[in-house]
């Protein structure tokens, strides 16, 4: 028994290797390959027929027979009085959950263009489910654009801020007509951060000499392997200071009736005291929205989802895991437990 257990033992570990040794290969493999083009789907959800069909379900399994024969009868004829009345507006969701790279625009730009090229201006709107605590400035401003093309359409847009919306995902909130937030959702940190790690000392103790040759006096201020220089500081502040007043500029363009020196401190707050600051308009939950609008609109959620191969499923699920983790360890830093 002993020898089959370590025999068992043996192949396990054995197996193990092999499958490492599949996945480096693959790995390797899908990254020397030529990268082609990987058109994505574009998926509908009918949300209302979704939240019609709860409803049914519950009903069912709580109303006797009687009360249920009643009930149809009633369905049957508020369907013949529906039909005849004039078509619904449509109401299209959008969720984004934004991640530091805001890679997640390159699918909302497809979820926007299709949402534009179908919506009629005068009866249909948009809700967008937002979470995101910000990221890569260039990133977080083309998603905002993305939400500004639905403006210029002339379709009016909501953001619900379930959870947080800060910095760069109050940077595209910020777009809507209406911003509604659950009651502890966290919002604003309209402020700019910028943070590098420098080797310098560690290489000098090893003795090792680093080389840096740029043309142009502020080609490169800060360095990661370099010494940086009094000069080269007082740059990079000036550009992050910049990229500030543009931030501000923007969120006052949008939400004119705000004090941006109040509120464009890089301090974030609950959506209670938000609203106070006119950072939100209303104190809602995306559901509750949801549950009133599908009364006058056919809800449709709309997902774009692009194709990935081995290689970029296998680095997105590494790069999520390491930020949920980073989140997790912010949130815990930063959260007030009652």
């Amino acid at each position: 028994m002993e020898y089959l257990f370590e025999y068992g033992l043996f192949l396990a570990k054995a197996l193990t290797i092999v499958v490492a040794i599949g996945v480096v290969i693959a790995l390797i493999v899908g990254a020397a390959a030529k990268p082609k083009t990987k058109p994505g789907t574009l998926e509908v959800d009918d949300l209302s027929e979704q939240m019609k069909q709860i409803k049914d379900d519950f009903l069912e399994h709580t109303l006797d027979k009687k009360a249920l024969k009643v009930l149809n009868k009633e369905r049957k004829q508020a369907a013949k009085e529906e039909s005849d009345k004039e078509t619904k507006g449509k109401l299209y969701v959008i969720d984004f959950k934004g991640s530091m790279d805001a890679h997640e625009v390159e699918s909302l730009r497809q979820e926007v263009s299709a949402i534009i090229s179908l919506a009629d201006k005068d009866k249909d709107q948009v809700l967008v489910r937002l979470e995101s605590g910000g990221g890569v400035v260039h990133g977080y401003g083309l998603g905002a654009s993305q939400l500004q093309r639905l403006k210029d359409a002339e379709i009016k847009l909501t953001v619900a801020i379930d959870k947080v919306a800060a910095s760069g995902g109050y940077m595209m909130a910020c777009v809507a007509d209406e911003i509604i937030a659950a009651p502890f959702a966290i919002v604003g940190s309209i402020g700019v951060i910028a943070q590098i790690p420098n080797f310098n000392k560690v290489l000098k103790k090893h003795d090792i000499d680093y080389e840096q040759i740029t043309a142009g006096q502020y080609k490169r201020t800060l360095t990661l392997f370099g010494e940086n220089t009094d000069a080269g500081r007082e740059k990079f502040r000036e550009e992050i200071e910049q990229t500030h007043a543009l931030f501000k500029q923007f969120v006052a363009q949008h939400r004119p009736g705000m004090n941006m020196e109040q509120v464009a401190t890089g301090e974030h707050w609950f959506a209670l005291d938000a609203k106070d600051k006119g950072l939100v308009d209303r104190i809602s939950t995306s559901d509750d929205e949801l549950l009133n609008l599908v009364r006058d609109y056919q809800a449709y959620k709309v997902t774009y989802r692009q194709k990935k191969g081995l290689a970029e499923k296998v680095a997105k699920n590494f790069a999520i895991t390491i930020e949920q983790l980073g989140m997790r360890l912010w949130s815990k830093s930063k959260s007030l437990r009652p």
